[in-house]
C-alpha cells in the first residue's frame, strides 16, 4: 500500500460491522452470540462482528466476520441501522454497521477472537458488550415489521412445512398469540403458499373414556360380567395402548414467484 494513501489531517472514525443473527428450533426465537476472547470485555457475549477491511463492503466484512467466528456462512444479511454515539467503544472513535439474519439452527463454534459461539432463547439473552442490547432491541423492533411486508420467516423453516409449524414461528417473533383458524386464513389469502400432500405420521390412543362412544361398550362392560362368567378369570388391567397410524396431513412451501408479484401492490401489509 502506498505510504500515506489513506492518511488525511482530520481526524475519523474506525468502521465495524455486527451481526444480528436470528435462529427457529420449531419452539422458541434463538439469538446468536460469541463470547469475546479479548479485550475490552473479555468474557463478556456480543454479537459476531469486526472491523471492516479497507478492501471490503459492510456486508462482506459481517458475512467475513460472522463465518470467521462462528462457522456460520449466510448468503444474505438486512442492513438495518448504524450505531454512533460517541463513547459506545472504549478502544477508540468507532461506528458500527448493523445486519440482521434468518438461519435455522445449526452448529456453531466460535472462532478467531471468539472464545465460544452459542445460540441464546431470546428471553434469555445475557447483558451484551459495547451497546449491543441496544442494537439488539433495534433489530428485533425492524424484524417485528418486515415479516409484515416480507416472507422473510420462511428462512427459518424447513422447504415444506405445516401451518402450525408457521404459526408457532410468527408468534415467537410478534411476541402475541393468533386464533389457528384466523391464521390459516389469513396466509392461504396472501397466495404464497403451495400446498401439497405428505403423510404425517400420527399415534392414536385406544381408550375408553367420556368422549369416546358408549355402543363400543358391551351391557358387561357398563355393569360388570353376567352370572355365567364370573367364574372365568377377570382381564388383566391393561393401560392404553398407542398405535401408530399415518394419515394424510398438509404441508405447505413457499412461492416466491407469487411473492415478487405480490411485492408490486405496494398497499399489501399481512394482518392478522
Amino acid at each position: 500500500m502506498e505510504e500515506g494513501k489513506y492518511c488525511y489531517k482530520y481526524p475519523h472514525p474506525a468502521v465495524t460491522t455486527d451481526c444480528v443473527v436470528f435462529g427457529f428450533d420449531g419452539k422458541r426465537l434463538n439469538i446468536l452470540l460469541i463470547e469475546r476472547g479479548g479485550e475490552p470485555f473479555k468474557g463478556c457475549w456480543a454479537f459476531p462482528g469486526g472491523f471492516m477491511n479497507i478492501d471490503e463492503t459492510a456486508e462482506q466484512g459481517a458475512m467475513r466476520e460472522l463465518c470467521e467466528e462462528t462457522g456460520l456462512k449466510l448468503e444474505y444479511l438486512k442492513q438495518f441501522g448504524t450505531f454512533s454515539a460517541v463513547n459506545r467503544d472504549p478502544r477508540e472513535r468507532v461506528v458500527t454497521i448493523a445486519f440482521y439474519a434468518l438461519a435455522r439452527k445449526s452448529y456453531v463454534q466460535g472462532g478467531d477472537d471468539a472464545a465460544k459461539a452459542q445460540w441464546f432463547p431470546i428471553e434469555d439473552v445475557p447483558p451484551l458488550a459495547f451497546d449491543h442490547d441496544y442494537i439488539l432491541r433495534k433489530a428485533t423492533e425492524q424484524l417485528k415489521k418486515d415479516i409484515h411486508f416480507e416472507p422473510i420467516g420462511f428462512g427459518l423453516l424447513d422447504e415444506q412445512f405445516t401451518m402450525p409449524e408457521l404459526q408457532r414461528l410468527y408468534e415467537s417473533i410478534l411476541g402475541v398469540h393468533f386464533d389457528r383458524r384466523n391464521f390459516y386464513k389469513k396466509m392461504l389469502q396472501t397466495g404464497i403458499l403451495e400446498e401439497s400432500e405428505e403423510e404425517i405420521e400420527e399415534s392414536e390412543t385406544q381408550f375408553f373414556g367420556e368422549h369416546k362412544e358408549m355402543k363400543s361398550m358391551s351391557i358387561d362392560d357398563l355393569f360388570g360380567r353376567s352370572h355365567h362368567d364370573r367364574h372365568m378369570p377377570a382381564p388383566s388391567a391393561t393401560p392404553p395402548t398407542e398405535e401408530p397410524r399415518r394419515r394424510k396431513g398438509t404441508k405447505f412451501s413457499f412461492n416466491k414467484e407469487r411473492y415478487e408479484r405480490l411485492k408490486e401492490d405496494k398497499n399489501f401489509r399481512l394482518e392478522f
